[in-house]
């Protein structure tokens, strides 16, 4: 019998640089999930703003709120990589500090896993994509990532403790492929449960600058040839140019 839901710890990560103006709203959307049972783990990647001013009040209130100050930047897997040797959850879960969660994430995401017998799931993104009901390695590569990193939730007492790979950008792409080594499937859910912020000064925002990181993904992290790794960039190029392959969620304002 599985344990009661309640009982269910989620260590939620959540790597910042100079997110001040937009961190506490996530935070607010984590301390209204509904299920209550959480652990928040902040890893500040040297922010130069007042982020840590921002969420001192939310450290001094809450245990379950834990904040790390890197002493230098290193980048979003760096961080990520910090805050996941600090996790003791049953389940990890990923939001981006400018991210925001339906009240409901956590409860139904640990709920369709239960009921999928799921160690790895994804969510739709309000107005991005829907992932795959089921996504493997070679689906995930072909849709050059399907998944959005603040829809994640993977089972740490099945996959164990993870390391995000050492890559500048993309490197949540470079985890999902990593736990597809390991499992399957990544089960897609088809409730919208998160808002994403697109922002024109993000790491994501410029499509073009991604090129050599997909190509340091595939060819030296995936090891895939020479061959393979011009045909998945090609892919990539052509799904993110055209769309197809790609569910998108319409007409969503919010949550």
């Amino acid at each position: 019998m599985q344990p009661a839901f309640s009982s269910q710890l989620v260590s939620i990560i959540m790597p910042t640089y100079n997110c001040a103006c937009f961190i506490a709203q996530s935070v607010e959307s984590v301390l209204a999930q509904s299920h209550t049972n959480w652990e928040l783990i902040i890893v500040d990647d040297c922010s130069t703003d007042n982020t840590k001013d921002v969420l001192a009040p939310y450290l001094a209130k809450y245990p379950n709120i834990h904040y790390i100050f890197l002493d230098k930047n290193g980048g979003p897997a760096v961080a990520r990589s910090n805050a996941l040797k600090q996790a003791k959850g049953d389940y990890v879960a990923f939001l981006d500090s400018d991210d925001l969660w339906h009240p409901e994430k956590l409860t139904k995401q640990i709920a369709f896993m239960r009921e999928k017998n799921a160690v790895f799931s994804a969510k739709p993104l309000n107005n991005v994509l829907i992932p795959p009901e089921k996504t493997d390695y070679a689906k995930m590569l072909r849709l050059s990532c399907p998944v959005g990193n603040s829809t994640v939730m993977y089972d740490r007492r099945t996959l164990g403790d993870q390391t995000i790979p050492a890559i500048q950008k993309r490197n949540d792409f470079a985890l999902w492929l990593q736990l597809l080594h390991t499992v399957p499937i990544c089960y897609g859910l088809p409730d919208v449960l998160t808002i994403y912020r697109v922002r024109t000064k993000s790491v994501s925002s410029n499509k073009l600058k991604l090129l050599p990181y997909h190509w340091h993904l595939y060819h030296h992290i995936e090891k895939l040839s020479m061959l393979k790794s011009v045909w998945y960039i090609l892919c990539w190029a052509f799904v993110k140019g055209t769309k197809i392959g790609i569910r998108r969620v319409k007409g969503i304002e919010g949550i």
